[in-house]
C-alpha cells in the first residue's frame, strides 16, 4: 500500500509553474514530488508496469492502395496486397487478419498454396516470402531475394511445391517451396525464341501449365511472343510472334485453347493444332466506322476464360473500351455466350479474380463468383443469376466513403445501445444485392469470452456520422446519421450563399456523446454544432436554432463611438438572443464597404421537417460573421444531459447554452473568465481605424485539425490562390522571415494609429492547441498555408522543407497598394473557402529524430508548414522577447520550446481548449460539491466556473441557471488537454448523466415521463475520507493532480522535455484507472494515479504524418486507435491481459478441410488421353537433376515464421495443447491424403479390372482367326 502523508498546509512558492493562489509544485522530468494538503489520503494503486503491455489488434477498413488479389478455392478465403507492403487476408465474416511486410515494398503478386495454410508473396524489392496461415497471426517462414532479376510474374500449379518464376530479362526460375532455394533448372529467354529472332522478347508477363499435360510450361512475353516449352525435353513445342502486346492469357479447361488479351483492345483465341494464325480475333467494344477502319480501343489488361457445364463458357475481362468517349468510368465485361454485359465501376479496376468451384485446371471450371478489386473498393459479383448482382459486402469496406475527418472510441457501452442503434440502421440498407451466401467464406471465428459492447463514431467530410459496433475486434455498421439534412442546400447565386458556400461547409470537426442518455453533438466546419436526442419514432419537428456572437477582441482598446452599437461581448447573463432567430441572407451592409455581419454561414431549415426514427435534430448553434470577419472555429465542446447545458469555445472565447431551455446563458472572451486573476501581464493595443476586411484572407479547412485535439489553422485565401496562379510570387513571399513587417505610408502617416504588433494569435484548439502566425495585421505580410494536397509544402524525397529556410536575398519585392495584398484573380463568385480536406488525406513524411523527436510544437508546425508558431513559453516569461533575424530562419527539431517566443506579448487572446462538465468545488471555501464547470485555455491556465443549477424538472425548465466565474485555479506548462476526477479512495467519478427518455413515445397515464439523474457526487463514497476529490489536470508538458476544494497541488509530472503531448486520456484499464498519454515523437505511455508514477514509456510508431495525431483516442479497457491510412482504422491496445487473449479473440485463417478429389477420367481416356499425371518435377527439378543454382542470382533469408508461431502458441496457457493439436491436424490431414490416394487407386483398380474382365468375356468364345 502506498500511502501519501501530508502534514502542512499552506505553504506557497513562487516557482514556475506553480498555482495561483494555492500551494505551488514543480519538479524535474519524470519525477512525482508531493506538496502539502491538510489530509490523510491513503489509496492503494494496484496497477504496476507489468499490466501494461503494447500491441496492434485489429485492422479495420478498405486496404490503402491495394495492388494484388489472390484466392484459395478450397480454404475459401481472400488475400489483398497494396502497395505499402501490407497484405489483408479475409475469411468470413470475423476472420480478418493484417500482416506488413518488413521492407515496406509494393505486393506485386500474391499466390496461396491451395489448402496448405500458406501464401507466397512477390514485392517489388524482387523478394519472395512465404507466410504461415496455420497461426492466428501469420509470420515469414522463408524469403528469397533476388539479386540480379527483376521479378515480373509467378505461377504456382495446383498440389506442386516448385513456383515458377518469370523475370524483367525473360528468364523464368524454378522455386522449391517447402527449403526456399532456386532450382538449377532455368528457362533462358534465349532458347525460348528461335535464334534467327533479333529482338529481345521482353518481360515475362505469363506462366502457366497447360491442363491437358503438367509437362509444359506457356510463357507469354510482353511483346507478343507466346512460347509453349516441353519442360522435359527442354525445348520449345510451338512459338508464336503476335504483333500486339500481350497483358494476360487464360486456358481452356481442355487444355486445347487459350486466349490472350492484347494492348489495342482484342481478345485473340489460339488453337494448338495450328498456331500460325489465331483461331479468332475479337474488338469486344471496337465499332466499325464509317471508313471500314476499327476505332482504337484501350488495352484489356486481363482475361478469364472459363467453362461451364449447362451454359456457354464466361469470357471475363476488363478494360477494352473504346477512345473516343472520353471520362468514362471503368468498367468489367461478362461475356457469356452471345450476350455481353458491361459493369461500370466507380474506380479504377486493379485486379479481378473469377471464383470457380474447383482448384484443378483440367476440369470444368464452373465459375460462380467474380472478386473485383477497384482502387477503393471490393466487390463481388454473382455469375449464377442473369442480371449479374453483386453480394453484399459484410466486411466495413466503406469506412473511406467520404473522407474521415474525426473519430471516438467508446468502449463498455450500455448492453442496449447496439441492438437499437442496429435495427433502427437496419432499415436505411440497400437493397438489390444477391440473395446468396457471402463466397469467401473461410476461416473460423468465435465471440470470445472477454468482450464488452464496443463502439466507434466517424466523422466525415460531407456532414455523414457513422456508428460502428467495435465489439470482440471485429466492426459492422450500425447507424449513418446525415448532419446536412438540418440545413437548406446553399443556392447558387444568392448574397451570402455566393461568398460562403465551400465544397465540404458540412464536414464535421468533433463529435461528443454521451451513451447513457443518448444524446449526441456534432461540431462543424462552418462553425456550428448541432445537438440531437434519439428517438424510436418518427416525429414532425421544428428545428431551433440560437445564433452566437462571438468574435472578440478585448485586447483592442475600442473607442466609445466604435463600441456603443456593437459591444464585444455583454456581461454574464445578458447575452439572451430569441431562442429562434434567423438572420437575413443577404450580408449587412451597415459599414461602408458592405463587410458581412451578423448571418451564419449555414442557413438552418426554418420550417416543420418530418423526422425518421433514430437520432433527431433539436437544436441548431452556430457562430456569427463579425465585421466581415468570418468566426473561429470551435476548438473543444462538452455536453451534460444531467445540467441540460453545453459548453464550447474557441480562440475567441467560451459559450454556455442551456439546451433545455434554448438559452444562451455565457458569451465572454477568455480574459473575463480570469477578473482580476489574470496571470499575465497583457500589452494594450492600440486602436485600428480602418479595420480591414479579412473575410478574404480567412480560410477554413480540415486538412489541418486533430480528432479531439484537432489542430486549427487559419490560412490566408490570397496565398493559396495565389500558390496556383503565381508561383513566383509565393516563393518569395516564403522567402521571408516570418516576422518581416512592410507597413504602408498611410498608417505611418496618420499620428493617430501606432503600428500593431507582428501577428495575432488566431488558430489553437482544444488538445493540443498550435499558434500559428495566420492573420497578419499588416498588408506587406502574407502567408502561405495551403491544405490542398496538391499544393501542401515543399517536398524533397518525401520530406518537407522549411520555406524559411530559403534564402532571401535577390528576390524582387511584390508592390502593395495604400490598401495591402489584394486578391486580383478571385472571380466575383468564388468562396473564400477551400474543399474541406479530411484527417485522412495528409500524406506528410517527417524527418524523426529518434533521439528527441519533435522538440516543440513550433517547430514541427515551422516544419510543417513553413510558418514560426507562438507558443507559451515554457517558464511563462511575460517580459518582451524579438526573433532575430537568424533564428527566423532556423529549421532545427533540437530546438527547446523554452526559446520560443512568449505569445502573451505578441497577443492576449487564447483559445479555450478542454472543458469538463463535474461535481466540484468552484472555491476554496465551499463545503459541498456544486455543479461546475472545469475550462483549460491554451497559456496553460485552469479555471473552475460554478454553477446553480435547479433539480427538479419544473424548476429546471423555468428557473434560470446562474453562472460565476470563480478566477484561476491553476497553471501549467503548454495547452491543457485533459481534465479527470477521482474520489479520495481513487476512483473515477463519472460525469453526471441523465436516464434516457423518448420524448416522442406516447403518453402514459400511469408512468409519466420525468427527467432521471444519476449523479456520481464526489461525497457518495466519501465515508472515511469525508469530503473532497482528487482533480486530474493534463497539459502538453505537465500533469498535476490537485485535491479539492483546498485547490492543494498534491503531485505533478513533466511528462516529456523533449516533445510535446498530442492526446491525453484519463482511462481505466485492469479495475484500476491511469493517465494514458500519446506523444509527438510517438511514444505511449501511462502514469498511475494519483501519483503519476510511469507505468509504461514504448516508442510505438514515429510521427511519419499528421493523420495519427488528428485520429488518435484512447478509451476505457486498454485500448486505442487512429487513422493508419485514408481508409484504415487501427485498433492497439496496452493492457496486457488483453493481448493475452488476443490470440482467443483473433480468427482462424487456417480449416483443416479434404483437397477435392479430381473428376475420374474413365480408363480409356486416362489411357490414351496423354501422360498428364506422369509428370514428376522433383525428378526434374530436384538437385540431382539439375544441380544447383548461382548463388549469387538470390540469397535465402530465413524467417521468424516458425518460431514466432511456437512462441505465440507457449505464450498461452494452452501452449502444450495447441502445438498438439497443430500436430494432430496436420497428421489427421497427411492421413486423410493417403487414404485418398488409397481410395483412388482401388477404384481405378477396380476399373481395370471390370475393363479386363468384360474384355475377357467378349473375347472368350472367339477364335484365334477372329481376332
Amino acid at each position: 500500500m502506498k500511502k501519501f502523508r501530508k502534514v502542512l498546509d499552506g505553504l506557497t512558492t513562487s516557482s514556475p509553474g506553480g498555482t495561483i493562489g494555492s500551494p505551488s509544485c514543480g519538479s524535474a522530468a519524470g519525477t512525482p514530488t508531493s506538496a502539502p494538503t491538510p489530509k490523510d489520503i491513503d489509496i492503494q494503486e494496484t496497477l504496476v508496469a507489468e499490466n501494461f503491455q503494447l500491441c496492434k489488434t485489429v485492422r479495420h477498413g478498405f486496404p490503402y492502395q491495394p495492388t494484388a488479389l489472390a484466392f484459395d478455392p478450397v480454404q475459401k478465403i481472400l488475400a489483398i496486397g497494396s502497395r505499402t507492403g501490407g497484405v489483408r487476408i479475409l475469411g468470413r465474416p470475423g476472420v480478418d487478419c493484417y500482416c506488413q511486410h518488413e521492407s515496406g515494398a509494393a505486393v506485386l503478386q500474391l499466390q496461396f498454396l491451395i489448402n496448405e495454410g500458406a501464401l507466397v508473396s512477390a514485392c517489388a524489392d524482387d523478394t519472395l516470402h512465404l507466410w504461415n496461415l496455420r497461426q492466428r497471426r501469420p509470420a515469414v517462414l522463408h524469403s528469397l531475394k533476388f539479386n540480379r532479376e527483376r521479378i515480373t510474374f509467378c505461377h504456382l500449379p495446383f498440389q506442386s511445391k516448385w513456383l515458377y518464376v518469370g523475370t524483367e530479362r525473360g528468364n523464368t526460375h524454378i522455386v522449391n517451396i517447402e527449403s526456399f532455394v532456386l532450382s538449377g533448372y532455368v528457362i533462358m529467354w534465349n532458347k525460348a525464341i528461335e535464334l534467327s529472332t533479333k529482338t529481345h522478347p521482353g518481360p515475362v508477363v505469363h506462366l502457366s501449365d497447360s491442363p491437358k499435360d503438367e509437362g509444359k510450361l506457356l510463357i507469354g512475353f510482353e511483346s507478343g511472343t507466346i512460347v509453349q516449352w516441353d519442360l522435359r525435353g527442354k525445348k520449345a513445342d510451338f512459338r508464336i510472334y503476335y504483333d500486339e502486346a500481350i497483358h494476360s492469357v487464360s486456358w481452356h479447361h481442355e487444355g486445347k485453347q487459350f486466349m490472350c488479351s492484347h494492348s489495342d483492345g482484342s481478345l485473340t483465341l489460339w488453337n494448338l493444332r495450328n498456331t500460325t494464325k489465331p483461331f479468332q480475333v475479337t474488338f469486344p467494344h471496337g465499332k466499325i466506322q464509317k471508313d471500314g477502319r476499327k476505332e482504337s480501343c484501350k488495352p484489356i489488361l486481363k482475361v478469364e476464360y472459363k467453362t461451364s457445364r449447362n451454359s456457354e463458357p464466361f469470357v471475363v475481362f476488363s478494360g477494352g473500351l473504346s477512345y473516343d468517349k472520353a471520362g468514362r468510368r471503368p468498367t468489367l465485361t461478362i461475356m457469356h455466350g452471345k450476350a455481353i454485359t458491361v459493369l461500370e465501376m466507380d474506380y479504377p479496376i486493379v485486379e479481378f479474380m473469377v471464383l470457380c468451384d474447383t482448384p484443378y485446371n483440367n476440369e470444368v471450371q464452373e465459375p460462380y463468383a467474380v472478386v473485383v478489386l477497384l482502387e477503393k473498393d471490393l466487390i463481388v459479383v454473382d455469375l449464377t443469376q442473369s442480371n449479374f448482382p453483386v453480394f453484399e459486402n459484410p466486411y466495413p469496406m466503406d469506412v473511406h466513403e467520404s473522407p474521415v475527418t474525426c473519430t471516438a472510441y467508446f468502449a463498455d457501452c450500455p448492453p442496449d445501445i447496439i441492438p437499437i442503434l442496429y435495427s433502427i440502421g437496419a432499415k436505411h440498407k440497400k437493397t438489390g444485392y444477391s440473395q446468396k451466401e457471402w463466397p469467401i467464406s473461410g476461416g473460423t471465428w468465435t465471440l470470445g469470452s472477454h468482450t464488452y459492447p464496443e463502439i466507434i463514431i466517424t466523422g466525415h467530410a460531407d456532414g455523414s456520422i457513422k456508428f460502428w459496433d467495435a465489439s470482440a475486434i471485429t466492426l459492422q455498421m450500425l447507424y449513418k446519421l446525415k448532419t446536412s439534412k438540418v440545413f437548406e442546400k446553399p443556392k447558387p447565386g444568392e448574397g451570402r450563399a455566393a461568398d460562403l458556400v465551400e465544397e465540404d461547409p458540412f464536414a464535421v470537426q468533433m463529435v461528443s456523446w454521451c451513451p447513457q442518455s443518448r444524446i449526441f453533438c456534432v461540431v462543424g466546419i462552418s462553425a456550428h454544432i448541432i445537438l440531437y436526442r434519439f428517438s424510436k419514432y418518427d416525429a414532425n419537428t421544428q428545428i431551433v436554432s440560437l445564433d452566437v456572437r462571438l468574435q472578440c477582441e478585448s485586447d483592442d482598446v475600442i473607442t466609445p463611438s466604435e463600441n456603443e452599437n456593437n459591444p464585444c461581448f455583454p456581461e454574464p447573463g445578458s447575452h439572451s438572443p430569441q431562442p429562434h432567430h434567423q438572420y437575413p441572407a443577404s450580408p449587412s451592409s451597415g459599414t461602408p464597404e458592405g463587410n458581412k455581419d451578423s448571418i451564419p454561414c449555414l442557413k438552418v431549415k426554418d420550417r416543420v421537417v418530418r423526422v425518421p426514427p433514430g437520432y433527431q435534430a433539436e437544436l441548431v448553434i452556430q457562430l456569427l460573421w463579425v465585421d466581415g470577419e468570418p468566426p473561429q472555429q470551435i476548438t473543444t465542446l462538452d455536453i451534460n444531459s444531467a445540467y441540460g447545458l453545453l459548453a464550447f469555445g474557441n480562440c475567441s472565447g467560451l459559450v454556455v447554452v442551456d439546451y433545455l431551455q434554448k438559452t444562451i446563458l455565457l458569451c465572454m472572451s477568455t480574459l473575463d473568465l480570469y477578473g482580476a486573476a489574470d496571470p499575465y501581464q497583457r500589452l494594450t493595443r492600440s486602436p485600428r481605424r480602418n479595420r480591414q476586411s479579412t473575410s478574404e484572407l480567412c480560410m477554413r479547412g480540415l486538412s489541418n485539425f486533430y480528432s479531439d485535439s484537432k489542430k486549427r489553422i487559419r490560412t490566408s485565401y490570397q496565398s493559396l490562390t495565389e500558390l496556383s496562379d503565381n508561383q513566383q510570387s509565393i516563393d518569395m513571399e516564403r522567402s521571408k522571415s516570418p516576422t518581416s513587417v512592410h507597413y504602408p505610408t498611410s498608417l505611418h502617416n496618420d499620428p493617430r494609429v501606432l503600428p500593431e504588433p507582428v501577428a495575432s494569435l488566431r488558430a489553437s484548439h482544444c488538445s493540443p492547441v498550435y499558434y500559428l502566425l495566420d492573420n497578419v495585421k499588416g498588408p506587406g505580410r502574407k502567408l502561405s498555408l495551403p491544405t490542398d494536397l496538391k499544393t501542401d509544402l515543399d517536398h524533397v524525397n518525401g520530406h518537407c522543407t522549411s520555406p524559411t529556410s530559403q534564402p532571401s536575398a535577390g528576390k524582387p519585392r511584390v508592390p502593395m497598394g495604400p490598401e495591402g495584398p489584394r486578391l486580383t484573380r478571385r472571380g466575383p463568385g468564388r468562396p473564400p473557402f477551400r474543399k474541406a480536406q479530411s484527417a485522412a488525406c495528409m500524406e506528410i513524411s517527417l524527418p524523426v529524430s529518434h533521439t528527441e523527436g519533435y522538440a516543440s510544437r513550433r517547430a514541427m508546425l515551422q516544419q510543417l508548414h513553413g510558418v514560426t508558431m507562438y507558443s507559451h513559453d515554457e517558464h511563462h516569461t511575460p517580459s518582451p522577447y524579438c526573433w532575430s533575424e537568424r533564428e527566423s530562419r532556423e529549421n532545427s527539431f533540437s530546438r527547446s520550446r523554452s526559446s520560443s517566443v512568449s505569445s502573451i506579448d505578441r497577443d492576449t487572446k487564447e483559445a479555450i481548449t478542454t472543458l469538463q462538465f463535474g461535481e466540484s468545488y468552484g472555491r476554496k471555501t465551499d463545503a459541498l460539491p456544486t455543479p461546475c464547470l472545469w475550462v483549460g485555455t491554451s497559456l496553460g491556465v485552469v479555471v473552475v466556473i460554478p454553477m446553480s443549477v435547479p433539480t427538479e424538472q419544473e424548476e429546471r425548465m423555468e428557473e434560470p441557471v446562474t453562472i460565476g466565474p470563480s478566477g484561476v485555479v491553476l497553471l501549467l506548462k503548454g495547452s491543457v488537454l485533459r481534465f479527470g476526477f477521482l474520489d479520495c479512495m481513487g476512483v473515477l467519478i463519472q460525469s453526471p448523466h441523465e436516464v434516457w427518455r423518448d420524448l416522442n413515445a406516447p403518453e402514459d397515464p400511469d408512468r409519466p415521463r420525468r427527467r432521471k439523474l444519476i449523479n456520481f457526487s464526489p461525497s457518495s463514497s466519501q465515508d472515511t475520507c469525508g469530503e473532497g476529490h482528487l482533480a486530474v489536470v493534463c497539459s502538453e508538458r505537465q500533469a498535476k493532480v490537485l485535491l479539492m476544494p483546498s485547490q492543494s497541488c498534491l503531485f505533478v509530472h513533466n511528462i516529456t522535455e523533449s516533445s510535446f503531448v498530442l492526446r491525453a486520456d484519463v482511462v481505466s484499464v485492469c479495475n484500476s484507472v491511469c493517465l494514458a498519454c500519446f506523444c509527438a515523437n510517438g511514444h505511449i505511455m501511462t502514469l498511475s494515479l494519483p501519483s503519476l508514477r510511469p507505468l509504461v514509456n514504448v516508442n510505438y510508431l514515429p510521427l511519419t504524418d499528421m493523420r495519427i495525431a488528428r485520429t488518435f483516442c484512447f478509451t476505457n479497457g486498454g485500448q486505442a486507435l487512429y487513422l493508419s491510412s485514408p481508409t484504415e482504422i487501427q485498433r492497439i491496445t496496452y493492457s496486457q491481459e488483453m493481448c493475452d487473449n488476443l490470440q482467443e479473440m483473433l480468427g482462424e485463417l487456417f480449416t483443416p478441410i479434404e483437397t477435392p478429389e479430381a473428376q475420374n477420367r474413365g480408363f480409356l481416356k486416362g489411357f490414351f488421353g496423354g501422360n498428364a499425371h506422369t509428370f514428376d518435377r522433383e525428378e526434374l527439378f530436384g538437385e540431382a537433376a539439375a544441380g544447383k543454382a548461382s548463388r549469387s542470382l538470390a540469397q535465402h533469408i530465413p524467417g521468424q515464421g516458425g518460431v514466432e508461431g511456437m512462441k505465440v502458441a507457449a505464450s498461452g496457457v494452452v501452449g502444450d495443447l495447441a502445438r498438439a493439436r497443430v500436430a494432430l491436424d496436420e497428421r489427421g490431414q497427411r492421413l486423410g491424403e493417403l487414404e485418398d490416394r488409397t481410395a483412388l487407386m482401388m477404384t481405378s483398380a477396380e476399373t481395370f479390372s471390370k475393363h479386363a474382365h468384360e474384355l475377357m468375356l467378349k473375347c472368350k468364345d472367339k477364335k484365334w482367326y477372329q481376332f
